[in-house]
């Protein structure tokens, strides 16, 4: 097994270097990473013959062209035309050259935006989607059924997961266009080293959101594609897999979390006036833990891990 020939397309990403890390710990060798200059996977033809010459066995697709909302919302061409062209090729190339197994991220934006809580994998496409991030959401399902597609014509083996809000290492910490989570580690340490009496954070701390480190998400890769199948999905109607911890919490606590990991005793200040975006996003994984795998990372043990890499990496740079 592991001899397998494997793709981690995307590897240089968050995602994609979490998986790069564990197949390496796992002793798998024959690993093919190609950077942004060597394959443009929004070109047919250099994907097609990079799967010619390469044969890859195993396929993983973490590549994307990604963002935050302002990103979205305002190069909402770009981020359909690339993320459909980017799965389109690999996933027809990948069929067309007999790969063996492979497995597409999703984003839990594919959900609709009033979906019920915790989001179960059937409320896919059951109602509309939030707006700024329509055209992102709309390629990334379009990948979900593309796999499911590929297996109900050709019983090719491929099939998709959906990750919750993700974090660790090569994060974006960017206070312009990261996340919730490295926004505040970053935040935070700044106020800590500055001696500032007071950090400010958009909306009312109220929302809650469910967060799983990135170094799980890889474990929860790894085990998928050495136990289970697309058929056991798609036997069962299901069109994807959630990953996540099902265990949220408010931003408020996530802020204090991360006050204590990094040890800032200053206050918190919530600005009230600005937006707090969908009020819940919870992952439904019973599906995931049925199928034998959980989380393992806490969320306090993850955060001290991603603001140590922040530290090492980060800090004493220009984000």
């Amino acid at each position: 097994m592991k001899n397998k020939k494997v793709y981690i397309a995307g590897h240089k990403g968050m995602v994609g270097s979490a998986i790069h890390r564990r197949m390496k710990s796992e002793g798998y060798e024959n690993i093919i990473t190609r950077n942004l200059d060597e394959l443009d996977l929004i070109k047919q033809d250099e994907v097609e013959k990079f799967f010619e010459a390469e044969k890859p066995e195993w396929v993983i697709v973490a590549a994307a062209k990604v963002g935050g909302i302002l990103a979205n919302n305002t190069y909402r061409a770009q981020f359909i035309y690339e993320n459909l062209m980017i799965e389109s090729n690999i996933i027809h190339s990948a069929y067309e050259n007999g790969v063996e197994k492979l497995l597409f991220l999703g984003s839990s934006c594919i959900y609709p935006k009033l979906a019920p809580q915790p989001l179960k994998e059937e409320y896919l496409l059951t109602a509309p989607l939030e707006y700024t991030n329509e055209p992102y959401a709309i390629a990334k399902i379009a990948g979900i059924k593309l796999c499911e597609s590929y297996y109900k014509q050709y019983g090719s083996n491929f099939f998709s997961v959906m990750p919750t809000n993700l974090y660790g290492p090569n994060d974006n910490f960017d206070l312009k266009t990261s996340h919730v989570l490295p926004a505040l580690i970053n935040k935070i340490h700044t106020a800590k080293i500055n001696s500032q009496g007071d950090v400010e954070v958009w909306g009312t701390g109220k929302p809650k959101r469910e967060f799983l480190y990135v170094d799980d998400l890889a474990d929860a890769i790894f085990y998928l594609m050495n136990n289970v199948d697309a058929k056991d999905l798609y036997e069962q109607n299901l069109t994807h897999i959630n990953i996540g911890t099902g265990v949220d919490l408010s931003i408020a606590e996530l802020a204090d979390v991360i006050k204590t990991v990094i040890g800032y005793e200053g206050s918190i200040v919530y600005d009230s006036t600005k937006p707090d975006g969908t009020p819940r996003k919870l992952m439904d994984v019973s599906r995931l833990n049925d199928l034998g795998w959980k989380h393992k990372t806490s969320l306090k043990e993850g955060i001290e891990k991603a603001y140590k890499w922040f530290l090492e990496n980060k800090a004493n740079k220009n984000n």
